[in-house]
């Protein structure tokens, strides 16, 4: 009984500490880190027809749904679907490996 306490105390100390970790989403961590909006986006279409900005700086890559200003889902017909377009891996001297 008292090792299931330890346990459940160590487990609740654990989650509360990772609750303190605030990380700065919008840099990019890698060797020749920067600030994301120095990179260059491209838009990939989802199989829906959908937008989402793409982009690659040859060993990350960034995904997010385009949204308009109301928070609805951006379907602009830029691409056919599974086609991503646009300077997405530019940015960054890296060159993608694949």
């Amino acid at each position: 009984m008292k090792l299931m306490r330890g346990l459940l105390l160590v487990g609740a100390v654990a989650a509360v500490a990772a609750c303190d970790n605030k990380v700065d989403k919008t840099v990019d961590r890698g060797w020749d880190a920067k600030h994301l909006s120095q990179l260059k986006a491209g838009i990939w279409v989802d199989p829906n027809g959908c937008d989402h900005w793409i982009i690659d700086d040859g060993f990350e890559g960034y995904l997010s749904q385009r949204l308009d200003k109301y928070g609805k889902p951006v379907c602009s017909g830029v691409a056919p679907p599974g086609v991503a377009t646009g300077p997405f891996k530019q940015g960054s001297p890296v060159k993608d490996q694949i």
